[in-house]
């Protein structure tokens, strides 16, 4: 079945081949039997449900995706996400307030069948069971490249031998997150297990996502936390907090810019260092 996947916002995961189409309307040469448009993000959906008027004279339509809080089956490889992601677990236990996928997934953690890829993009991976995590690293072992544990590792399920075992895999990037005051210290306690595994400290394998700009917070409070984790041995990269219709304020996408660029993190960490010393 010829099946075109239309996707509202590109990202670094969105498919390449020839029947992805982005944020675009049909040509007089689009030809298929289905057409799923793909959406990410809430703020998208009415832009979605635009394109798929414009689709359904191609063919019929199919519109999801995570911004419809629809539960994910079972990951097929290259469908919706470029080759080399990969999902093998579905869901978290957790109940962060700023999260959307307990409720999406049920609020139960969902192991699938393992099919290859090197980007891991789990909700929770550390949450799945020892043989399942067993499982990944061996897959992860004959990939054509290093590992890139992008959906996030949780900190205070990592443990010593999980250490060792990622430390193993020599992994291209690993991000752990610091959304709340309580991830702090299993932040601290994560970045001593790495070191004790054999990571160098504060290098860029080993990132951290810091939540900002939600509701109560400062710019004071958030370089805070950035230069706390920093501490605690990651390299930090803000993660700036967006509503359900995809609303910040201008002054936090300002800030939140410069902890997404690693050229310019690395100056601002090169003066934290030199007033710490000057201080001490």
């Amino acid at each position: 079945m010829k099946i075109i996947r239309v996707f509202v916002t590109k990202t670094n995961a969105t498919p390449d081949d020839d029947l992805v189409r982005i944020n675009t309307l049909p040509s007089l040469f689009d030809e298929a039997d289905e057409v799923h448009i793909s959406v990410t993000f809430t703020w998208d959906i009415p832009r979605a449900e635009y394109l798929a008027k414009h689709w359904r004279s191609v063919a019929s339509v199919r519109v999801g995706g995570p911004a419809y809080n629809e539960k994910g089956g079972d990951f097929i490889s290259g469908m919706y996400m470029k080759n080399g992601y990969v999902i093998t677990s579905r869901g978290c236990k957790n109940r962060c307030w700023f999260c959307s996928v307990p409720q999406r997934e049920g609020y139960e953690l969902r192991e699938l069948p393992i099919v290859d890829g090197w980007i891991i993009t789990d909700d929770n991976l550390l949450a799945c069971s020892e043989k399942h995590i067993k499982n990944v690293f061996e897959m992860l072992k004959r990939q054509p490249q290093r590992p890139q544990f992008v959906g996030g590792l949780e900190s205070k399920l990592l443990t010593q031998e999980l250490a060792k075992k990622l430390y193993e895999l020599k992994p291209l990037s690993m991000f752990f997150a610091y959304d709340t005051v309580c991830d702090y210290e299993p932040l601290v306690q994560a970045g001593k297990l790495l070191r004790e595994a054999g990571f160098k400290k504060n290098h860029k394998i080993a990132r951290c996502y810091v939540l900002i700009g939600y509701k109560g917070d400062t710019f004071a409070k958030a370089e805070q936390r950035l230069f706390q984790a920093w501490d605690a041995g990651f390299f930090p990269m803000s993660m700036l907090y967006r509503d359900q219709e995809g609303k910040t304020l201008k002054d936090w996408k300002l800030f939140q810019r410069q902890w997404a660029n690693t050229t310019i993190i690395g100056a601002m960490l090169k003066d934290y260092l030199t007033t710490q010393k000057i201080e001490g």
